[in-house]
């Protein structure tokens, strides 16, 4: 293929306008004052030098990974909407509040006036509602999706809703029943007084959740802060294939309900309930919550996600049923 002279002046001359335009950062006003020609020809040349190959964009940012956990964890489980938070190292507390803060914009970002938000308790939910900043207030009502745990004030889930209504200028309404009891018999009886019964139901209508996850794996699981248990009853759960808790159900490997008897004490949403929320957002960190993700997200019971670095890319690198 023959190239004329004029062919060649021209690609010299958009090569020239490229260079200016995205190595000298110019304004495509300022280039066409500079070489003497309208902005609209600037603009053309700008157009072609692109269109035939000339521009590769490359974009250098610290962020990069977090983006790219973001993308392989949206694609891996279809999620709504995904993010992923710088880890701090050897700060757990500090990485918290970094999930906290993400999970607390992607609520803030998701709700709407008129909506009924669903919560659970727990650290994690506490770093949230710690980090809502709104700059006007939202016309929503905070309810409960479980019961509450005796003795830890700051992280129950009333408190949390409390805390969540008042940041977000909204009204909480409270359950004033136990998440765990002792029989089928108390938990039926429980559920069936109009109080607590009224506070699910409208748990039931929420347009948006918000909830932790918790572990059962390790030294620092949160399932046996709230429900103390044997060691032979840890073993038992453990060796069922049971790998988070969510609402305080326990969950299997493939994000199934596990049919250990302590699920069938708990008042709160079932996961089919749970699972009709149009949105839902859980929020975890730290290495021993890395197969209570892995199974909720199998199980589908949220749509969107917040965890920190670290915890994504072993999340994605967990091999569990279902996964």
């Amino acid at each position: 293929m023959n190239t004329t002279g004029h062919d060649i002046e021209n690609l010299r001359l958009i090569a020239r306008v490229l260079t200016l335009h995205y190595e000298d950062g110019l304004l495509q006003s300022q280039i066409a004052t500079d070489l003497g020609l309208s902005t609209a020809k600037v603009n053309r040349l700008i157009k072609q030098g692109r269109e035939s190959g000339m521009v590769k964009i490359s974009i250098e940012t610290p962020f990069q990974r977090q983006f790219d956990l973001e993308r392989q964890l949206k694609h891996r489980w279809n999620l709504k909407n995904c993010l992923v938070v710088p880890t701090v190292s050897g700060n757990e507390d500090a990485t918290l509040n970094q999930v906290g803060r993400g999970a607390a914009q992607l609520l803030v970002e998701a709700v709407r006036d008129g909506d009924t938000i669903g919560v659970s308790a727990g650290k994690t939910m506490k770093a949230v509602s710690e980090n809502i900043v709104v700059d006007r207030h939202f016309d929503v009502d905070v309810v409960p999706m479980a019961g509450g745990v005796q003795g830890r004030h700051y992280t129950d889930v009333n408190h949390i809703a409390t805390e969540l209504a008042d940041k977000l200028g909204g009204r909480a309404t409270l359950i004033h029943a136990p998440l765990h009891v002792d029989t089928t018999e108390e938990r039926d009886l429980l559920m069936s007084v109009r109080s607590v019964r009224g506070v699910l139901d409208l748990a039931r209508k929420a347009a948006a959740s918000i909830v932790g996850i918790g572990s059962v794996i390790g030294p620092k699981a949160t399932y046996y802060e709230a429900h103390p248990v044997s060691q032979a009853d840890k073993e038992k759960l453990l060796e069922s294939g049971v790998r988070g808790e969510l609402l305080g159900r326990l969950i299997n490997g493939d994000g199934s309900s596990s049919a250990i008897e302590f699920n069938a004490h708990l008042v709160a949403l079932t996961p089919e309930d749970a699972g009709r929320i149009p949105v839902r957002i859980g929020a975890a960190s730290g290495p021993e919550k890395v197969g209570a993700i892995a199974a909720v997200l199998n199980g589908g019971h949220i749509n969107m996600l917040v965890v920190d670095e670290l915890t994504a890319a072993a999340v994605l690198e967990d091999e569990v049923d279902g996964a």
